[in-house]
């Protein structure tokens, strides 16, 4: 028997609100009133942030992005910063990205909130490119750069930055013909735990990642199903546990280019999978790890609640999952090459002075509620 025109509209209206909605928030924009290109962010706390850019540029807020100081740091106006890390509100590192031959490979270090700077490294060797910086703790650093006569460019420091040491070439990871790093967000190196650090490459028939145990002395390598190019690769990588890992990438030259872009291990980097496409598709430079914590207090103790999700982004929009990279929703347009999360509060940056903050980001599927429509 056929519906009734008024039966199929209300059946029409239940289905519609039965759909599980995803509450999310969107990316606040900052106007910092500034066109400096920016691919170096460092959230330190919820309201602590460094970023860092072109031109020499160094910006830093304590309040939550309300306010920020703009350092130009003296001698550095050709300068491109691709990372920074900071230790609080008054320590950072800063690292550019460029050619060694032309000067541009070079790391700052601030200790009085970046009014002031000193040049802790910097080296005029033929083929050095450097890539990205990481830390262990205030002491145990690494610096990563572009091969050189077929082995990757490293960098260690035992000061907190205040120094740094090229290793061994003897101990330096082998690269393959036209394997490389890309200096894109900053996390194309990345140290986890202890003394672990990964390293993703791009450049070559296929990405590989690097795993190093041992504060990087001595490295062991693995292929990845992710295509690669001169242009393609891995950009970023992320982990969350001993075994369980991300590493986001795509082509450079076609960032909104629907190929696969994302890899998961469950091995501790020993093996990756391709696993589903980010929402939008395309490039992806930087992931990142959401984590919010209710705490409910019942006189005794805590009872908590932990949302989690990692978040990608690229030219083309950012994405979140909640499912730990099996599936993607997205999360915003804006065309962020780096991001970085202290708890639920993160911060991304982009070109033309683009920055984004999120926070009270929900990450549960919700229904809304079933309604009648009497007609």
């Amino acid at each position: 028997m056929p519906l009734s025109p008024t039966i199929f509209k209300s059946l029409a209206l239940i289905t519609v609100f039965l759909t599980p909605q995803w509450v999310t928030a969107q990316w606040r924009v900052i106007d910092i009133k500034a066109k400096i290109h920016m691919r170096a962010v460092h959230a330190v706390s919820p309201t602590t942030c460094w970023i860092g850019g072109s031109g020499g540029t160094v910006l830093k807020t304590v309040n939550g992005g309300k306010k920020w100081l703009t350092s130009k740091i003296s001698g550095a106006d050709s300068l491109d910063f691709r990372d920074i890390h900071a230790f609080n509100k008054d320590i950072a590192v800063a690292m550019s990205a460029g050619e060694a031959q032309h000067d541009k490979a070079k790391i700052y270090r601030t200790e009085d909130g970046g009014l002031t700077w000193s040049l802790v490294y910097q080296t005029t060797q033929n083929g050095v490119f450097l890539d990205g910086i990481d830390f262990w703790d205030k002491n145990k650093g690494i610096c990563l750069g572009d091969p050189i006569d077929g082995r990757l460019f490293i960098l260690t420091t035992e000061d907190g930055g205040k120094s740094w040491q090229e290793l061994p070439v003897e101990k330096r990871p082998v690269a393959e013909p036209g394997e490389a790093c890309f200096a894109a967000s900053g996390t194309s190196i990345l140290v986890a735990g202890k003394e672990k650090v990964f390293i993703g490459t791009g450049g070559g028939k296929m990405a590989r990642v690097f795993r190093s145990d041992d504060y990087g002395r001595s490295w062991e390598v693995s292929a990845t199903p992710l295509p690669a190019g001169p242009t393609s690769g891995i950009f970023g990588l992320r982990f969350w546990s001993k075994s369980s890992g991300i590493a986001v990438g795509g082509d450079y030259k076609k960032t909104t280019d629907s190929t696969q872009n994302v890899l998961i291990t469950r091995d501790g980097g020993i093996t990756w999978k391709l696993t589903g496409m980010t929402k939008p598709g395309g490039l992806k430079e930087s992931v990142a790890l959401y984590h919010k914590t209710d705490a409910v207090w019942t006189g005794e103790s805590e009872l908590r609640s932990d949302d989690y999700a990692l978040i990608a982004s690229g030219p083309s929009g950012s994405s979140f999952s909640a499912d730990w990279g099996k599936t993607w929703q997205e999360l915003g347009k804006e065309g962020f090459h780096a991001m970085s999360f202290a708890g639920n509060v993160g911060y991304a940056v982009g070109a033309n002075g683009l920055i984004g903050k999120i926070e009270k980001f929900s990450t549960k599927k919700k229904k809304r509620k079933l309604v009648f429509v009497d007609q």
